[in-house]
């Protein structure tokens, strides 16, 4: 039986394996699940991994109090290369469960699809590489590694600081990080980029107190006024991210993203434009990309007729391979107190800053991936960036300058990972483990 069929065979099992995963609510925030659901969690991935060979598996503590999962498997040959398997095992919370269609800790079959939380980010990928390894049986002639954390979800960096202190421990030829995935369901896809960010909040101060609006209104300055002036300063009519000193005007190289496509699993209503006057790749994978998470100011019900004192506002700025987040850090705290009227009084508080990552392309692992990837889909496979941040893929490139880093996993558009109603499409779990297995086989003979 060749290994397409055995993983066919396999996916009534991992279904059922999926299920069991995905009802351990592993959200990595005690404030919000029980810690013991990620000690669950934990448990279960060791113990799938300790079955298929991987006899030193242990739950390893990160510094920011979460444990990884840590393994290896020797392969036949010790002179064989060294790949390093990498998913995460907590999950994003489920926001609004009224929003769910579906129960979010319990795996369920719409239309086709498989929902629940977690089903495709990450633990999908997770089940995926199982079926891979159970579907090659002994017959694996790489050496293997396995590290699968508890806090990628919440940036703690827990494995990031682990990394940096365990050198030896995950060193590896290849790292594949199972945590990316297609631009659409069946069309195979390696991410090459990742984009940076940097996540402020700015504060603009005008007044001592409230003042009435009837009374004062029209010379007395209006602290969210000034601040609704300053966020329109980051984007010019088309929408194109407008920071000062920030490149706008990058182009992709890679595989494009449809306008149509993109509109479709974005959720754009009828009539709205989408934003920039580059092509959809080009905005989404090759420049900065200002987003306003949320603002501090008096709600709508239950406000008076008040000149507002003071205003916050949380900003989310993206930054693309080439430019530096710090130089983006700085040229937005620039930008927005040069972008402040009246005088009013700014401070911008830094919460976040992540650099961004671009792998190298073209070695014997990437090659390895493509012919692989293009088997199992039917169809070639292309790059593409993704507008997220993985801070560990910096660590682990600057860690392991030599391995090839290769970004895949079962997520695409139609997941809606982070968001109600997350959802794997079963397909993409069972070519991503063909894909796995073939080259895990075949890796060897292109390495060297």
């Amino acid at each position: 039986m060749d290994l397409r069929a055995r993983i066919a065979d396999l996916m009534g099992p991992a279904r059922e394996e999926l299920a069991e995963f995905v009802a351990i609510r592993s959200v990595a925030d005690a404030r919000q699940f029980p810690p013991e659901e990620c000690a669950k969690a934990a448990q279960w991935v060791l113990d799938k991994f300790a079955g298929l060979g991987f006899s030193d598996v242990h739950r390893a503590r990160t510094p920011d109090g979460s444990d990884a999962v840590v393994g290896s498997r020797p392969g036949s040959n010790p002179y064989a290369p060294t790949v390093l398997l990498y998913a995460h095992y907590d999950v994003q919370p489920p926001l609004d469960d009224s929003a769910w269609r579906t129960p979010p800790f319990e795996l369920t079959e719409v239309g086709g699809r498989w929902y629940g939380r977690g089903a495709a980010d990450c633990k999908g990928n997770i089940v995926a590489h199982l079926l891979a390894l159970r579907a090659l049986g002994n017959d694996v002639p790489v050496n293997l590694k396995l590290v699968v954390e508890g806090s990628e979800e919440q940036g703690t960096g827990g494995l990031e600081a682990f990394v940096e202190s365990h050198h030896d421990l995950l060193r590896a030829d290849t790292i594949l990080v199972c945590d990316t995935g297609n631009a659409a369901v069946g069309h195979p896809a390696a991410t090459v980029t990742l984009r940076g960010m940097v996540n402020v909040v700015v504060t603009v101060e005008a007044m001592a107190s409230e003042l009435h609006s009837g009374m004062f209104g029209g010379a007395a300055p209006d602290a969210l006024a000034g601040l609704i002036a300053m966020l329109a300063s980051l984007r010019d009519q088309q929408g194109n991210t407008t920071v000062t000193g920030l490149d706008n005007a990058q182009t992709w190289t890679g595989a494009p993203y449809p306008p149509e496509q993109f509109r479709v699993d974005a959720g754009v209503l009828e009539g709205v434009s989408l934003l920039g006057d580059g092509s959809v790749s080009d905005m989404l994978w090759a420049r900065p990309a200002i987003t306003v998470l949320g603002i501090d100011c008096p709600a709508v019900t239950g406000s008076t007729a008040s000149i507002v004192p003071r205003a916050s506002g949380r900003l989310n700025l993206r930054v693309p391979p080439g430019m530096a987040a710090a130089e983006a850090h700085t040229a937005l705290v620039d930008h927005l107190n040069a972008a402040a009227p009246w005088g009013v009084h700014v401070t911008v508080d830094l919460e976040a800053i992540g650099a961004p990552f671009q792998a190298p392309v073209g070695g014997p692992a990437f090659d390895a991936m493509s012919a692989a990837m293009s088997e199992a889909y039917g169809r070639p496979m292309v790059t593409l960036g993704q507008g997220g941040s993985i801070p560990l893929c910096n660590v682990l490139a600057d860690t392991y300058p030599d391995a090839e880093i290769i970004l895949l996993g079962v997520e695409e558009p139609l997941a809606l990972i982070h968001a109600p109603n997350e959802s794997v499409d079963p397909g993409e779990i069972r070519a991503l483990a063909e894909s796995l297995a073939l080259f895990l086989q075949r890796y060897p003979t292109l390495h060297g």
